[in-house]
């Protein structure tokens, strides 16, 4: 099945502008990453076959433009201007890096396996709604429809998810350092 663009871009559009203008809080920068979107969603169009959901895919790309940007904007801003001639360091010193320490990818590492190993511990349910929320970045409304109950069903289980997944971490002796209790 052949997607046109036209009619997703009139099925979701508003959808897609209205989370820029959500992450972006400025009406010309949710114009400028909505149109970053859909150059991305026309790039990547002969992919499209093989998506299920569309409204997750295109929050997706959504999301990851928004980030790229961001990335981008800060690491533009973390640029030192105006070296004094009396500084005796070099620029390139004064410039935080964006990459992490070996320690700290280890550290990074450590806590995503322990959370991955600590969600495959919940119930079904819980585990279930919480990667469709987190993982796959349904709506509400989405995991409702695909569950089949109602939103404060999933609200609930989302807010007792974390709380049962909170209390496997405290109760890991491994674990405890890495939790704010």
């Amino acid at each position: 099945m052949k997607i046109n663009l036209n009619e997703l871009y009139e099925e979701y559009g508003r959808y897609i502008y209205h989370l820029c203008l959500k992450l972006t809080r400025n009406k010309e920068e949710a114009e400028d990453l909505m149109q970053d979107v859909w150059v991305k969603v026309v790039r990547y169009s002969g992919r499209m076959d093989g998506v299920d959901h569309m409204k997750a895919w295109l929050t997706t790309i959504c999301m990851n433009t928004f980030r790229d940007r961001y990335r981008k904007d800060v690491r533009r801003s973390k640029h030192v201007m105006n070296q004094p001639d009396t500084l005796d360091v070099p620029l390139l010193d004064l410039v935080p890096s964006d990459n992490l320490s070996p320690a700290e990818l280890l550290e990074q590492n450590d806590i995503q396996s322990l959370v991955q190993q600590k969600i495959g511990q919940l119930d079904a349910i819980y585990k279930t709604t919480i990667e469709y929320f987190y993982v796959h970045q349904y709506s509400l409304i989405e995991i409702a429809e695909a569950m089949k109950v109602s939103i404060g069903t999933v609200k609930s289980r989302l807010f007792r998810a974390k709380k049962y997944l909170k209390e496997l971490m405290i109760e890991d002796t491994a674990v405890q350092e890495y939790v704010i209790a």
